[in-house]
């Protein structure tokens, strides 16, 4: 008769929460574990010697509050099942009475004992637990949207950091061509051969690259840190760790082909929970039409009465609302509006989906057409800079001449990274709206979903 739930206490304290929080790590045996689970191979050293946007990913899904918070919602819509397909209770209630004229030798005592046995028409509790698993199916894909979500935030994070490190690299090698041509300068400015603006004006220009060095140092640490938040981790668990990235000259192709656009239109994470969304406000309508047609309460009484030679009564009643006042029409209403406003909210986020598509299909194109001309560029700077070379070898030029070209093959370098970068944050952009199994495969997907709720 009693229920087998007890009640466990469980108190969050900030500081223990805090202290959790900063003992993560990427060599917890426990990721390790979970890497190995939804990776096609066992891991052959721990800790990774290099991390990469798969395995990042992956760690991503473990330590990610947002997506614990995403999977505790989704949990609390798998528990209203239970709540929608629970049937009513029956009540037993007794109310004894005291007879004060019933003859001595009899009891005064009368007790009655009704039980009331609910009964649910128009089929509700079909109905109530067909509202509840759609409402659950929207959460998982709102947990499915989350994991896109936390995926684009660790790429671009992990972009950003080799984006920043790579143009460290170049402006160092840009730093150093600009010094060779500050000390040659110098050195025909102590012969007269030219003015002191033009030595000013090299020294310039070897100041600006130091500070844009300064510059690109300042964001290494940055999306440092951001990639530490992408992941859920302190930036202190990364200090040590070692990022790969694939070559910025491979792009994802396959994702331009017109039917990956189809599939997108119809399997999008959000796409598909406002298409659940819409399907509970049916399931929702449907309940309140149900809810028009009253319940009944069937009521068997038994009572006995010694005071007339222990009579046994039996008694059965029924009891039912009458719909004389309202007919549900205030919530058959609120559900008929809802309705609406979820097919509405469908529209707009398929429309969105396919403006995000064609936006990111158009920014990807620009950028491969962009980065085909900064190639040309520095091939024909690289040339150049060989041509340069050759005569001066031949005694034909000096090797201030050298000094430039380098810079310039520098500049153009520059130039074709930015166009590479660019061109990967566009296809990181298509990756984020078609939402392909390309990029993450359903079994990520599944793994964020029976991750347990309690967090790591």
């Amino acid at each position: 008769m009693a229920g087998c739930a007890h009640f466990e206490p469980r108190p969050l304290e900030p500081a223990q929460a805090a202290q959790s929080f900063e003992n993560r790590s990427l060599d917890d045996p426990r990721l390790k574990e979970f890497l190995e689970t939804n990776l096609p191979s066992r891991l052959d050293a721990w800790p990774l010697p290099v991390w990469d946007l798969k395995q990042l990913t992956l760690a991503a899904i473990y330590y990610q509050p947002s997506l614990a918070e995403a999977r505790a919602q989704l949990l609390t819509a798998q528990a209203a099942k239970v709540t929608a397909g629970q049937r009513p209770n029956p009540t037993v209630s007794t109310t004894p009475a005291y007879d004060g004229g019933i003859p001595d030798n009899f009891s005064p005592w009368l007790v009655p004992v009704n039980i009331d046995v609910p009964i649910e028409t128009a089929g509700k509790r079909t109905k109530r637990l067909a509202q509840a698993e759609l409402l659950a199916e929207a959460s998982r894909w709102d947990l499915a949207g989350e994991v896109w979500k936390v995926r684009s935030e660790v790429h671009s994070a992990l972009l950003e950091l080799f984006s920043a490190r790579e143009t460290a690299a170049l402006l160092e090698r840009q730093a150093a061509a600009q010094s060779n041509v500050v000390r040659l300068l110098e050195g025909q400015l102590a012969a007269g051969a030219i003015s002191d603006f033009e030595v000013g004006q090299a020294r310039i220009a070897l100041g600006t690259t130091q500070l844009s060095l300064q510059d690109a140092l300042g964001k290494s640490n940055q999306a440092l840190a951001s990639l530490a938040r992408a992941l859920g981790v302190p930036a202190s668990a990364l200090k040590s760790a070692k990022f790969s990235f694939p070559a910025l000259d491979q792009f994802p192709r396959e994702l331009t082909r017109p039917e990956v656009r189809r599939q997108a239109l119809l399997n999008r994470a959000d796409v598909r929970g406002a298409l659940a969304q819409y399907a509970a406000s049916q399931a929702t309508l449907q309940l309140e039409i149900a809810n028009q047609y009253p319940d009944l309460q069937l009521g068997p009484g038994y009572a006995w009465n010694n005071g007339n030679a222990g009579d046994n009564e039996w008694s059965l009643g029924l009891t039912v609302t009458l719909p004389v006042m309202n007919h549900n029409q205030g919530p058959v209403a609120e559900a008929e509006a809802k309705r609406a406003q979820a097919a509405a909210h469908f529209v707009t986020v398929q429309a969105n989906a396919i403006a995000d598509i064609d936006s990111a299909l158009a920014a990807c194109e620009a950028a491969l057409q962009q980065v085909a001309t900064a190639e040309k560029l520095l091939t024909g700077s690289q040339q150049h800079l060989d041509a340069i070379r050759a005569q001066e070898q031949a005694g034909e030029l000096d090797a201030q001449a050298v000094a430039s070209a380098e810079v310039e093959f520098g500049s153009q370098a520059q130039s074709r990274l930015d166009a590479l970068l660019q061109a990967q944050q566009a296809f990181a952009k298509l990756e984020d709206a078609v939402q392909s199994p390309l990029t993450i495969p359903q079994s990520i997907i599944d793994a964020a979903q029976n991750l347990a709720q309690k967090h790591p």
